[in-house]
């Protein structure tokens, strides 16, 4: 798994992504080449477990990850480390409060300004006007690697995205293997090879059951999300107020926690999936 040309690694700063970036490591013997850089684009939702393993692979593997975030001032973006990311969701606010509009199945706007903007942001301004964007997705996401193969720019001009696990191979079991007997980890549960708890918290686009569980398990998870729905004052809207349509408010599941209503659970799960994204990997 070689690299020629200006390439940036998205680093979603979850073990997939993370796999790809030590493949990348041992086929350059240990050092990437000088064009190639490795970005986390950084919502200020992720969980401080997934900010923590950024910060060991960065130190353990001795390789520059350079964490970039949102702004409604400036350029629109800024270079931040460790110390200084955002971690109540700053970066996703101010992208909603900016729309006055929220993000939903339809219309993802949130990946594209958060995340893949960001990094070419951060590659146009090293000079990289057209580049390679490595992707952590494997070979058992067919849906997803579908989805790219048929755009590999994303509608964003001068890179191309590809999946070099999945042009390997690679599935959820070889990932977990390899962390297995590796020096450190992510500290965030692996559920049959899915961490529920990566990438935003209580993104709108995982299962509603998983939200639920997320929520229970620690409430004040949905206050930010509740809060979100509830800043909108564009009547007109097309999505209403909510992340969702098909599926009651943040507001609503949080309520319905806080009063241990499993049967919601239940029901929703029974309801509707998850939807998958190429833009936030594992």
């Amino acid at each position: 798994m070689t690299i020629d040309g200006p390439t940036v690694v998205s680093f979603s700063g979850g073990r997939t992504s993370a796999y790809m970036l030590r493949l990348l490591l041992d086929a350059h013997g240990g050092t990437l080449p000088p064009d190639c850089h490795v970005v986390f684009a950084n919502t200020g939702k992720e969980d401080e477990k997934t900010l923590r393993f950024v910060e060991d692979c960065a130190r353990y593997w001795r390789v520059p990850i350079a964490w970039v975030e949102y702004c409604d001032f400036g350029e629109g973006w800024r270079q931040v480390n460790f110390h200084t990311a955002s971690r109540n969701g700053e970066p996703f606010e101010a992208l909603i409060r900016k729309r006055n509009y929220l993000p939903n199945p339809v219309a993802r706007f949130c990946t594209v300004e958060l995340k893949i903007l960001r990094i070419a942001d951060y590659m146009r301004s090293l000079g990289h006007e057209e580049f390679e964007v490595l992707v952590g997705l494997r070979a058992d996401e067919p849906k997803r690697i579908a989805k790219l193969r048929a755009d590999p720019s994303g509608g964003t001009r001068g890179i191309e995205r590809r999946a070099p696990l999945a042009d390997l191979g690679v599935t959820r079991q070889e990932v977990g293997r390899y962390w297995q007997t590796a020096p450190f980890d992510l500290a965030l549960p692996n559920v049959n090879g899915a961490t529920m708890h990566g990438n935003c918290d209580l993104c709108f686009l995982k299962h509603s059951a998983i939200v639920m569980s997320l929520i229970a398990e620690n409430p004040r998870r949905g206050v930010w999300w509740a809060k979100q729905e509830s800043s909108i004052t564009n009547a007109n809207i097309q999505n209403g107020g909510t992340f969702r349509k098909d599926r009651p408010s943040y507001a609503q599941m949080l309520a319905f926690t806080e009063a241990q209503a499993d049967a919601f659970g239940h029901a929703a799960a029974e309801a509707e999936d998850g939807i998958e994204c190429i833009g936030c990997t594992d």
